[in-house]
């Protein structure tokens, strides 16, 4: 068994054992694994030994390795930020979306997406801890923004995607997914039912607060 596969193998265990500490559903929650900057053999390797969601940050570089990895059944995801010029490229080639942050992206990719692929998967990013640094929409943004996407052909609505300001303290860490779950649950979306949050450093967190996929790179790859 390679490293990779090694470190899948004890992720998945990390996952199910959050599942039965949390009183989650067997199987809930979905790794995600970040493949950003890493080389198409490493996403093979971790293919090989099971591994079927993908998420990468880069269009290009993403583009390059679904090209290398024509042959393999993998489910591709866009985890990173969304550029106007860029949404027909990912509307074509990309399965699920994680970081739509506006009206006029979710309008782009619903009109770019091609009639004989299957609804787009889009989560709406949000700055749950309303950092200046990063991407998203506000809370308060949130539903005015789910009622407007939902309704647009080409794309299936799933859920929210949220990177919180660190924390070391896992109750701490918790605090930001519990908003977030909560104003969704009060949304009353039908549909809604993808929780992007958790990353290497709080997985235990985001699954004790609901989080349906986690985003796990730099455990299962190594350092970057």
């Amino acid at each position: 068994m390679n490293s990779i596969a090694q470190r899948l193998k004890h992720i998945l265990t990390q996952i199910r054992a959050g599942e039965r500490a949390y009183n989650r559903q067997p199987g809930s929650v979905l790794l995600l694994a970040v493949s950003k900057t890493k080389p198409a053999e490493d996403i093979a390797a971790a293919y090989q030994a099971g591994q079927r969601h993908f998420g990468e940050n880069y269009l290009q570089e993403a583009l390059k390795k679904q090209q290398e990895l024509g042959s393999y059944d993998i489910s591709w995801h866009f985890i990173g930020p969304i550029q106007s010029n860029k949404t027909k490229a990912l509307a074509t080639h990309f399965a699920w979306v994680h970081s739509v942050d506006s009206l006029k992206i979710a309008q782009r990719l619903s009109a770019q997406r091609p009639p004989h692929l299957p609804p787009l998967n889009i989560c709406l990013q949000v700055n749950i801890s309303e950092e200046a640094s990063k991407s998203g929409i506000s809370l308060d943004e949130l539903p005015q923004l789910c009622e407007q996407i939902a309704k647009l052909p080409n794309l299936r609505l799933r859920g929210v995607m949220a990177i919180p300001a660190p924390q070391h303290d896992i109750e701490q860490q918790r605090q930001p997914y519990k908003k977030l779950y909560q104003a969704v649950a009060q949304l009353g979306q039908v549909g809604l039912d993808t929780f992007s949050f958790g990353m290497t450093g709080d997985l235990e967190a985001a699954i004790a607060e609901g989080s349906t996929i986690v985003r796990i790179g730099t455990a299962l790859f190594g350092e970057r």
